[in-house]
């Protein structure tokens, strides 16, 4: 068991039959009061962030996260499969528990599959992946005096706004956290 006073962001928890990453912690002790603990926490199974309140000293059951190295293949429409790296047993999660996800994969990337006692949580992407430009506006020149941005599409589909100076079939690299352009991708 877990004492949350000792929760830390990036702890795994059970709580109330699901499984939970803590992204922020708090801890409210006043004169009177025991200590309030306040954590801010997704769930690994549905993706919703939800404000969980503690009384200082309750516990909750850790929750061991299991994460394995595979390769994406393809898009079915319904489901995403990957592969084990090892075993080359495949699997396929449901696109609707992908759907931020998979604007970042393309077919023979690696990533990590998280796991929970056999059950597959969904897919940890890379702080940054480099992605091929495949549609771009040109770039009218002077026209840097409202936004130094244009719109380009990624070979997955994703559209985002890129630096006057990228062009089509340039690589980019975007940050999968906001889905933002990061910089240009080392050759």
């Amino acid at each position: 068991m877990i004492i949350v006073n000792d929760l830390k962001p990036g702890v795994t928890f059970q709580y109330e039959g699901n499984i939970y990453t803590v992204l922020n912690i708090s801890h409210n002790k006043t004169a009177m009061r025991q200590m309030i603990v306040k954590a801010k926490a997704k769930n690994l199974r549905t993706g919703t962030i939800l404000d969980v309140s503690f009384t200082g000293g309750d516990k909750v059951e850790p929750a061991h996260i299991d994460k394995k190295e595979m390769s994406y293949l393809y898009d079915t429409g319904d489901a995403l499969v990957f592969m084990d790296n090892s075993t080359y047993d495949q699997i396929e999660i449901p696109t609707a528990n992908l759907e931020w996800e998979k604007h970042f994969l393309k077919p023979n990337d690696n990533v990590m599959i998280s796991m929970y006692e056999g059950e597959i949580l969904g897919v940890i992407l890379p702080d940054k992946v480099a992605l091929q430009v495949v549609e771009c506006e040109p770039a009218v020149k002077g026209d840097t005096a409202t936004s130094a941005t244009k719109n380009a599409v990624l070979e997955t589909g994703w559209e985002i706004r890129v630096p006057l100076f990228i062009n089509q079939d340039e690589m980019v690299l975007i940050d999968t956290a906001e889905g933002k352009y990061s910089g240009r991708a080392k050759e």
